[in-house]
């Protein structure tokens, strides 16, 4: 088992658009959805993402905020043996507009066409409590502070 310091796998997070956010549902089932992060991943691998608060993702994280990200790269796009990294970590819903500017990047225009001003936008940020990866023939595992 090889160790990449967090701040490589966070770089290695904002190259990779689409992440899978997991959820658990009401009835106790798993619940997985494509969320673009826009290359916002901070150096501690905190996610941002944007989502309309009414969606079924912002209840269930209100309900219960575990969650995980999967994110992958097939073997040869950018790596020789491909990427995969999993992330176990806790989701807050933000509503606040002044931050929602911070993270914003004109690609979201397209699916929020009102900008931070759109209604009922929310922000979705997941904090990493765990984070494993394999790479090529490398994998290790990042536990940070609760």
């Amino acid at each position: 088992m090889t160790q990449k310091s967090l701040e490589e796998i966070a770089q290695k997070m904002r190259k990779i658009d689409i992440a899978m956010l997991s959820t658990k549902t009401g009835d106790g089932e798993i619940a997985s959805r494509p969320m673009s992060n826009n290359g916002d991943v901070s150096e501690d691998a905190t996610c941002t993402f944007f989502a309309c608060g009414a969606s079924r993702t912002v209840d269930e994280i209100a309900a219960d905020n575990r969650v995980s990200l999967a994110f992958s790269i097939e073997p040869g796009l950018l790596t020789g043996g491909g990427l995969f990294i999993a992330v176990e970590g806790r989701a807050s819903v933000v509503r606040d507009k002044a931050q929602f500017a911070q993270h914003w990047t004109p690609d979201l225009d397209a699916w929020f066409e009102q900008g931070i001003d759109t209604p009922d936008l929310v922000m979705l940020r997941v904090r990493a409590a765990r984070i494993k990866y394999w790479e090529g023939e490398e994998e290790g595992e990042v536990r940070l502070a609760a």
